[in-house]
């Protein structure tokens, strides 16, 4: 038996049993542990060992939370709610409401797509931006399931296509770690072999949007906690302006230093000498916004125990080369198992950028050996590290949505945003993935 296996797939069985998923992912590291030959105390020790691979990460988001939750208060959520709402039309105008729906829908989906290249923030705008708008989407009858897989392809598909922003690291890593492992390509190359994987995450959208997902599906209005509630007061143009100053200043900084930390600080910093965020409520909004971000930050962190486990197994390196006593020189059937080997692990690592030098020391010698092409290479590691961030428990790619969209405690995060990306963006990526390893 492969560890690697029978710890994901007992991390995913038990999520979806609703299993809290640091549980899950606790309980499928020992697993793994254990089969992999590492006694209890070794597979602990390992566990405990990796946790602080994310520690920085979850402290970011911990931050940044507080940083949402200062913003809030300023009322710039509110004039973007307010106006959403005022185009959602009165009962009956059927017209009016649908068009309200693919507005709302499209600005989702731009900001989405921007926080990964134009303006790389990644997760930090959906608690600024979602919990006001839920009981705008409750008042459409809009599935979050739909929404869910919005925000997930804003937050993948941009940085696998686009060279800019968070897309500039993702291809920078691949190059690196190709070149590492033998084989030498051009940054130029990595937009031409990933455009058919992207193509086919655009198509999962749409079916998400226009099949599965289109019909009216109905929320209660539950008055949202303070910490995630839009401001009822009256909002001054002065606050608005101050709140763009924080925002622009923290991307800024984020931008020139790469530091999540220090981008939130200067934000909350720009806010506080304002003026309209007074010192006595600093604690508050820093408390307040850790609450919001924690369970991301705790799944990110027991994720990163699980992955060290994984890979003091040792059986990462096994699971391919069972792959490969299986391929022979079949390249179809190669290029079907490295996407399915990439799709394992990254489910348990739950990070696309962290699966990637693992994936490219096997999978360069396999590909050279099978007689892809760089570019079809470029396709399969690209892909296969992909797949499993869209839909698996541990991802920021599906934590981040879920912290949006449940914030009145109506979205489940198994089967209301995993179980949706996973289906509509993992099952596109292997079909497309392993047509572009085909034809490139």
């Amino acid at each position: 038996m492969n560890a690697v296996i029978i710890a994901v797939f007992l991390m995913l069985l038990l999520s979806l049993l609703r299993v809290h998923v640091v549980i899950a992912l606790l309980v499928g590291a020992l697993a793994g542990g254990l089969i992999g030959g590492l006694s209890i105390t070794e597979t602990l020790d390992v566990f405990t060992g990796g946790l602080g691979g994310s520690a920085t990460v979850a402290l970011s988001y911990a931050l940044l939370g507080g940083f949402a939750i200062a913003i809030s208060k300023t009322g710039l959520p509110k004039v973007f709610v307010d106006f959403a709402v005022k185009k959602v039309g009165k009962e009956g105008e059927s017209r009016n409401k649908s068009l309200s729906k693919v507005l709302l829908i499209l600005v989702i989906l731009t900001i989405s797509c921007f926080s990964q290249n134009v303006i790389p923030i990644h997760i930090a705008f959906i608690p600024i931006l979602i919990p006001p708008l839920l009981q705008v989407l409750n008042e459409l009858k809009i599935d979050r399931r739909g929404i869910a897989s919005v925000i997930t392809f804003g937050l993948k598909a941009p940085y696998i296509l686009v060279p800019a922003g968070f897309g500039l690291i993702f291809h920078g890593i691949i190059q690196t770690n190709m070149e590492e492992s033998g084989m030498v390509i051009s940054m130029t190359d990595i937009p031409k072999a990933l455009l058919l994987p992207t193509l086919g995450m655009a198509i999962g959208l749409v079916i998400a949007l226009f099949f599965t997902y289109r019909k009216a599906r109905i929320y209660q209005n539950v008055k949202l906690n303070n910490e995630v509630a839009a401001t009822e007061e009256a909002v001054s143009l002065r606050a608005i302006i101050v709140s763009i100053i924080a925002i622009v200043g923290a991307l800024i900084v984020q931008l020139e230093t790469k530091s999540m930390i220090l981008s939130a600080l200067v934000g909350l910093v720009i806010l506080l000498f304002s003026g309209k965020i007074s010192v006595k409520k600093t604690e508050d909004l820093l408390t307040d916004g850790m609450k919001m971000m924690a369970f991301i930050g705790f799944v990110m962190i027991t994720a990163s125990g699980f992955a060290a486990v994984i890979r003091e197994t040792g059986h990462v390196d096994l699971l391919v080369e069972q792959s490969v006593n299986i391929i022979g020189d079949n390249r179809g059937l190669a290029a079907l198992l490295m996407l399915i080997v990439g799709l394992f692990i990254t489910m348990g690592i739950g990070s696309s950028f962290s699966t990637i030098p693992i994936i490219a020391t096997l999978f360069v010698p396999l590909s050279l050996a099978v007689g892809f092409s760089p570019l079809a290479t470029i396709a399969l590691i690209g892909t296969a590290a992909a797949l499993g961030d869209a839909g698996s428990p541990a991802s920021d790619s599906t934590l981040g949505p879920t912290a949006g969209l449940n914030a009145d405690g109506q979205h489940n995060h198994i089967w209301d945003t995993c179980v949706p990306t996973f289906l509509h963006f993992n099952l596109p990526l292997i079909v497309f993935g392993w047509i572009a390893a085909m034809v490139l």
